[in-house]
Formats: structure tokens, C-alpha cells, sequence
């Protein structure tokens, strides 16, 4: 029975996640009103993520054509702080689906970033070994994949692929006073040990000069999840 509060019910599949550590002050710029830069042992990340949408429903209905597609997004790590406890979340800087409607409707509702482009994916199962590719046309094609055991392992606690991994929240600008929230729940994930990757990415011709410098060094770390079911609550607004 999905709760009344539940806005979106799906699978979040085989995420890759690369992840960077910045300058704290590249990411002030974007950060939304009430929320604070979250850190990890005193480093920010931006992370690239690419993933699949499966079994998506919009309040426990199907939408044709529209069940399972990928995802690529930038995102950063934020907190923000009520009655007395932080709830962790993050901000997304950019989400790239290939279905228009997905877009039309997470702009509308969540005041999101998404965008339509091409993209595909592949997963191959090669013996004890995954490899998974998520690719998007800009002018040029994009791309990123890894390679990994396919024998996953529990997250540790504290550790940086926990901090990546465990924040369920979604915060957005609306304005220069108010702030959208939305909550996401799924349980602990599991990783894959990686082999090996690879990125070919424009990042200036995605994201823009502030984020340009990310094609030239390499990530702090490379994580590739599992996922699981996933479910996303309607949003409200923070307000002064």
C-alpha cells in the first residue's frame, strides 16, 4: 500500500558513483537557503552519478514507456537543521534522463535541473566480473564505466562510501528565500569492489567553467552500488 505522502515509488540500479573532492567555495554559489555544506572528515565531494530507473511508479501507478531509463546527475552534500537534528541531504547541480516527461514533471514539482538528452546503458555479467556504462549525447557522446568483482560487500559504517551513500534528502533553490525539501528512503546499500574505470566526460560543456577543472584530475574514489527499491516523498517548502 503506498502512504499517502509518497509521491514516487522505483528501483535505483547498479549506481556508479565518481566522486570528487573541492574547494568548499566552488560549491557556496549553489547552495540553497537554511542548508549548510555537509563534509566528510573535512573534505566536500561532488559526485557524477549514473544509475537506472526501474519499476517506476507515480503513486503506485505505471506510466507506459516510462518505467526504466538512466539517469546521470552532479550532485553535492548538504545538511540542514530542524528542531535540533540534521537531516542530510543533497543538491543536484544537473540530472540527465532521456525521457522529456520525466523532465517536465521533476521541474515542475521539485523545481529540479533535469534535462532530455540520448542516452544508453550497458551491464554485462562477464564471470566474477561486472561491467557496467553509462553514456549521454551533448554534441559529442559522454561516458563513464567500471569495471568490479561481482561479489558485493556491506558499505562500512563511517566510511567514505557510507557518507556518499546515506543521505536522504533532496534540497533545491526555488528562490533567494525559499528552499524545496523531499525526503527519499531505501535501506543500506551494497557495493562491488572496483577493478578498474574509466571517464570520458566534457565536464565544461555539462556543467559549466566552474566545474571544468574536474576533467583534469582524478576522483578522490569510485563506487559502484547495487541500489535497491527506492521511494520519494512529496516536498515542501522551507521558508524565512
Amino acid at each position: 500500500m503506498i502512504g499517502n505522502n509518497i509521491f514516487l515509488t522505483a528501483e535505483w540500479r547498479k549506481l556508479i558513483l565518481i566522486n570528487y573532492a573541492v574547494d568548499k567555495e566552488i560549491l557556496l554559489k549553489y547552495l540553497p537557503p537554511f542548508t549548510e555544506l555537509d563534509d566528510w572528515q573535512g573534505k566536500f565531494y561532488v559526485s557524477v552519478v549514473g544509475f537506472m530507473f526501474m519499476n517506476t511508479r507515480l503513486k503506485g501507478i505505471s506510466i507506459p514507456f516510462h518505467g526504466n531509463f538512466e539517469e546521470v546527475n552532479l550532485r553535492f552534500y548538504v545538511k540542514y537543521k530542524e528542531n535540533g537534528d540534521w537531516k542530510r541531504g543533497v543538491v543536484f547541480i544537473s540530472e540527465i534522463v532521456p525521457k522529456p516527461a520525466i523532465t517536465l514533471i521533476a521541474n515542475t514539482v521539485y523545481k529540479e535541473n533535469y534535462r532530455t538528452l540520448p542516452m544508453k546503458h550497458s551491464w554485462q555479467n562477464n564471470g566474477n566480473q561486472l561491467d557496467i556504462e553509462y553514456s549521454w549525447k551533448l554534441k559529442n557522446w559522454n561516458k563513464f564505466s567500471v569495471s568490479a568483482s561481482n561479489k558485493s560487500e556491506p558499505i562500512p559504517l563511517n566510511s567514505e562510501a557510507d557518507f556518499i551513500t546515506e543521505h536522504y534528502w533532496g534540497y533545491t533553490q526555488i528562490n533567494e528565500k525559499t528552499t524545496s525539501e523531499y525526503g527519499v528512503g531505501h535501506p543500506r546499500w551494497e557495493t562491488y569492489p572496483i577493478i578498474s574505470y574509466k571517464i570520458d566526460v566534457d565536464f565544461e560543456r555539462n556543467y559549466g567553467k566552474d566545474f571544468a577543472f574536474l576533467g583534469n584530475i582524478n576522483p578522490n574514489s569510485v563506487v559502484l552500488a547495487e541500489g535497491s527499491e527506492i521511494y520519494v516523498k512529496k516536498g515542501q517548502k522551507l521558508k524565512s
